[in-house]
């Protein structure tokens, strides 16, 4: 997977969520709006501090993560 340096964790920050560049602007912000139809120029106007390589990365870390396998530890009896 390539970088995304534009995909931050700071448990400071939206409660450690993954956030664009250090924004209080989650990743699930900008995949949940162009999942519900909106533009990607739609985006950038409702957060005119956000860039294009920013819905870039947001989509390819969103993408990732869906393809992550969940391994559920075993519960102690």
């Amino acid at each position: 997977m390539r970088d995304l340096t534009r995909i931050t964790f700071d448990p400071e920050v939206m409660g450690g969520k993954p956030c664009i560049r250090g924004m209080r602007v989650t990743v699930g912000t900008v995949v949940g709006m162009l999942a519900s139809g909106h533009s990607r120029q739609t985006v950038l106007e409702q957060y005119p501090y956000l860039e294009s390589e920013d819905i870039d990365q947001a989509l390819a870390y969103a993408a990732w993560r869906s393809e992550e396998i969940d391994i559920p530890f075993p519960q102690a009896s």
